[in-house]
C-alpha cells in the first residue's frame, strides 16, 4: 500500500512538475506575444512609409520632431513607449485620452504645460503609416551637425548660384578689354612719334604720323550726330515698351501687415510646413490666409506676451478679422487652381513664391504674367507617375517625340485652360 501511495505520490509529482514546465512556457509565449501586439498593425513597406512621412511632415512638423523636443515631445520611439492603438486614440482625440484618467496621458499634459493638442481626422491606417515613418526613422543614428556639413553646405548653395560667377567674368574681361585698348594706344603714340623724327618720309606719310585727334570735328560730324539720335531714340522706345509691359505687373510688391508674421521663422528656423497654415492649397482653388485658431494652436502657450501675438488675441477677443494685405493678385480673367498644381503637379511653393522661408517680410517674387505662365507650361514635365490617366498620352507622345511630355503637350498653352 505504501508503494502504490508512493507511486502515486511521485506520478503526481511529476504532474505537478510538468504542469509547472507548461505553464513556464505559456507565460513566455503569452508574453512574447504581447509584446509583439505592441508593434502589430505598424506598417513597414516603403510605400506605406513614405506616405506616413508625407503625413507627418504636412501636419505634425509644427509641433513635434523626431529627435527634438518643440512645442511637445520628440517622438522618437515613440512606437515603444506606447502601443498602436493608443497612439490612434491620442491622435484622433488627446483630450478624451487625458480625460479618461490615463495616466501616461494625464502626465505628458500636465508636463508641456497643459498645451492642447489638436485633434487630427486621420483614419487608423493614416495614423499607423505616420507611425511606421517615426518606427524607421528611430532606427537610423541621430547625426549630429558639424562645421564640415556646415562649409559643404555652404558650398553647394554657392554653386548654385552662377550669376555671381559671371558678373566677376565679365568684369574681368572688361578690365582686360580697357588695358588692351590702352596698350595698343601707347604702341600708336610711340610709333607716330618715331615716325615723325624720320627725315625720309614723303609729305603724305608724314601728315599721316602727324595727324591729332580732333573731337570737336567728329561730334560736329553727321555720322556722330546721326549715331547719337538713334540711340537716344531707341532708348527712349524701350523704356517706353518696357513700361507698358510692366503695367498691372507687381514683382517687389513688399506690403507692411498688420501683424508682423515672419515666414523666415517659422517656414525657415522650424521647419512648419506651408499647407498646415494654408490649409486650401492641396484641395482648393485657393491657398486661403490662416485663420487666427490656427496661430492658436502654438500662441495659446508660445510667446503669449508678444505685442504682436496680443493682436491675434485682440482679433479673436473682439469677433473681427485680421486685415492682412493681399500679396499675390491675379486678375479675375485669368484662372489658377493651387489643388492642380501643388497636389496634382507637385509643384513646391518655392517655384512662384520664391526662397518663401528666408523671407521675413514677403513680397511679390515672380512677375505673374503670361509670358511667366506660358514659359513654365512650356519647359515644365508633366508628373505622370503612378497615374493611369495618363497612359494613353504618354504612349502617343512617346510616338512622335523622345523628349518628356510638357505641361504644353497636353493642352497647357490653349486660352480656355486660363481663360474662361
Amino acid at each position: 500500500m505504501s508503494k502504490k501511495y508512493s507511486l502515486h505520490s511521485r506520478a503526481g509529482f511529476l504532474s505537478t512538475k510538468t504542469v509547472l514546465f507548461l505553464s513556464l512556457i505559456f507565460s513566455v509565449l503569452f508574453t512574447q506575444n504581447t509584446a509583439v501586439a505592441q508593434d502589430d498593425g505598424i506598417p513597414t513597406d516603403e510605400a506605406t512609409i513614405s506616405a506616413g512621412e508625407k503625413l507627418f511632415k504636412a501636419n505634425c512638423t509644427v509641433c513635434h520632431a523626431v529627435n527634438d523636443k518643440v512645442i511637445g515631445p520628440a517622438l522618437r520611439d515613440v512606437h515603444k513607449r506606447r502601443n498602436l492603438a493608443w497612439i490612434q486614440a491620442f491622435v484622433k482625440n488627446s483630450q478624451k485620452v487625458i480625460q479618461s484618467g490615463d495616466d501616461y496621458a494625464v502626465n505628458l499634459y500636465n508636463e508641456y504645460n497643459k498645451t492642447e493638442m489638436t485633434a487630427f481626422d486621420f483614419e487608423d491606417a493614416e495614423i499607423a503609416s505616420i507611425v511606421g515613418y517615426l518606427k524607421a526613422e528611430s532606427a537610423k543614428e541621430i547625426v549630429v551637425a558639424t562645421e564640415e556639413t556646415t562649409t559643404t553646405g555652404g558650398d553647394e548653395v554657392a554653386s548654385q548660384e552662377p550669376s555671381q560667377f559671371v558678373n566677376i567674368v565679365m568684369i574681368v574681361l572688361l578690365v582686360v578689354l580697357v588695358l588692351i585698348l590702352a596698350v595698343l594706344g601707347m604702341i600708336i603714340t610711340m610709333l607716330k612719334k618715331y615716325l615723325s623724327q624720320k627725315d625720309d618720309l614723303s609729305e603724305e606719310d608724314r601728315e599721316i604720323a602727324e595727324q591729332t585727334f580732333d573731337v570737336g570735328a567728329l561730334v560736329k560730324s553727321n555720322a556722330f550726330l546721326g549715331l547719337a539720335a538713334f540711340v537716344f531714340t531707341a532708348i527712349i522706345m524701350k523704356s517706353a515698351i518696357d513700361g507698358i509691359f510692366t503695367i498691372g505687373v507687381q514683382q517687389g510688391y513688399q506690403p507692411d501687415q498688420p501683424i508682423a508674421f515672419s515666414h523666415k521663422i517659422h517656414a525657415g528656423d522650424y521647419k512648419i510646413d506651408c499647407n498646415y497654415c494654408h490649409t486650401g492649397v492641396r484641395k482648393s482653388k485657393n491657398a486661403n490666409i490662416p485663420s487666427p485658431n490656427i496661430c492658436m494652436n502654438c500662441h495659446s502657450s508660445i510667446k503669449t506676451e508678444s505685442p504682436e501675438i496680443q493682436k491675434i488675441y485682440a482679433a479673436i477677443e473682439n469677433n473681427e478679422p485680421i486685415e492682412w494685405v493681399r500679396i499675390h493678385n491675379l486678375p479675375d480673367l485669368a484662372y489658377f487652381n493651387h489643388s492642380q498644381h501643388v497636389k496634382v503637379g507637385e509643384i513646391e511653393c518655392q517655384t512662384c513664391h520664391g526662397p518663401i522661408e528666408e523671407m521675413d517680410k514677403v513680397s511679390q517674387y515672380a512677375p505673374l504674367t503670361m509670358g511667366w505662365c506660358i514659359n513654365c507650361h512650356r519647359e515644365t514635365d508633366v508628373n505622370t507617375k503612378g497615374n493611369d490617366y495618363y497612359n494613353k498620352l504618354v504612349a502617343k507622345h512617346a510616338e512622335h517625340s523622345k523628349e518628356s511630355m510638357k505641361v504644353e503637350d497636353i493642352g497647357g498653352l490653349e486660352c480656355s485652360k486660363c481663360h474662361y
